[in-house]
């Protein structure tokens, strides 16, 4: 019974860890894991996209109707990329959906650069076809020292 449980207090522990991020600060630690230009997308292309996901939340969960969950500050969904308590779902990133609120985002990162070596890039997510994509984002990181 513990082991069925592990996942689920493994979530409620990386929760309560929750870090929200100003727009300067989660710059600097994606421009720290070299996500500025990483198949050919800017950094404020990767911070507009968390803001329009998670609002710069790193514990932001998000429930599906179908039992899925979009997770972490990139929102990244269960269906695909992460493990939830959902059997059978394909784990394409290889890690538990709660590692991906954890506020040091090194998984999260790890993820969400295996989703933009899709085809659709990060236009996988919708949040950022509808608000960042062909749209000046200077402001994303306009101030902040990088």
């Amino acid at each position: 019974t513990l082991l069925a449980l592990a996942p689920l207090l493994s979530c409620l522990l990386a929760s309560s860890e929750a870090k929200v991020f100003s727009r300067c600060e989660l710059a600097r630690a994606l421009q720290d894991f070299g996500l500025d230009g990483y198949r050919g997308y800017s950094l404020a292309d990767w911070v507009c996209l968390a803001y329009f996901t998670s609002g710069f939340n790193t514990a932001a969960v998000d429930h599906e109707a179908d039992g899925s969950t979009n997770n972490g500050i990139f929102q990244i969904s269960s269906r695909k990329w992460c493990k939830s308590l959902t059997p059978h779902a394909t784990n394409r990133c290889r890690m538990y959906c709660s590692d991906l609120l954890n506020p040091n985002l090194k998984d999260t990162v790890i993820c969400a650069m295996k989703i933009a070596q899709e085809p659709q890039g990060l236009g996988y997510w919708e949040a950022w076809r509808h608000h960042c994509q062909g749209k000046d984002l200077a402001d994303w990181v306009d101030g902040c020292d990088l």
